[in-house]
């Protein structure tokens, strides 16, 4: 008889246990699919999706235009894209005044690196650049740069850098 009563038991015991281990395993994975969802970014085509979702008003100010109530992407300021490729976009302002070039660098789950140059206007020399760490909220939000302090080589710092143009999450 005591085996008889035993046997519901351990069985409880065996499911609560199952509960527990499924539990433990979905709460260490749930961080990991909430941060993928919330960053969204794509994995081909960068320099692309930054051209068309980037807030140019939170950019150093070396290279954002001046601010404009209700414009925030380069096609509310006029910018063209004079060319495009995986990682690199050429962008142009209006009238053809002054160009953008921007490097994708490296796209991690926390941000795009990028590289943001403005050419000098003999087009040989670069006359500013600097690393930009592109981060957004949601998959809706547009994406905000700040300057980055990590360092790349194939993106030296040149010319000035502003410090406090760390405008994520503020408007």
């Amino acid at each position: 008889m005591n085996s008889d009563s035993e046997s519901p038991l351990l069985e409880r015991s065996m499911q609560v246990r199952s509960k527990v281990a499924l539990t433990v395993v979905a709460l260490c994975y749930t961080p990991l699919v909430v941060a993928e969802n919330k960053t969204d970014f794509p994995k081909e085509r960068v320099a692309e999706f930054v051209f068309e979702k980037l807030d140019i008003t939170s950019l150093p100010s070396a290279f954002r235009p001046k601010k404009e109530k209700g414009k925030r992407t380069f096609a509310d300021y006029g910018f063209t894209a004079q060319s495009v490729s995986e990682n690199e976009a050429i962008i142009e302002a209006p009238g053809g005044v002054s160009k953008l070039t921007i490097k994708v660098l490296g796209r991690e789950p926390s941000g795009i690196y990028v590289c943001v140059a403005e050419p000098a206007q003999n087009g040989a020399e670069t006359k500013t650049q600097s690393v930009v760490l592109l981060k957004r909220k949601d998959p809706n939000a547009l994406l905000k740069g700040r300057a980055s302090f990590r360092e790349f080589a194939a993106c030296p710092v040149i010319g000035e850098s502003d410090s406090t143009a760390d405008s994520y999450g503020g408007d």
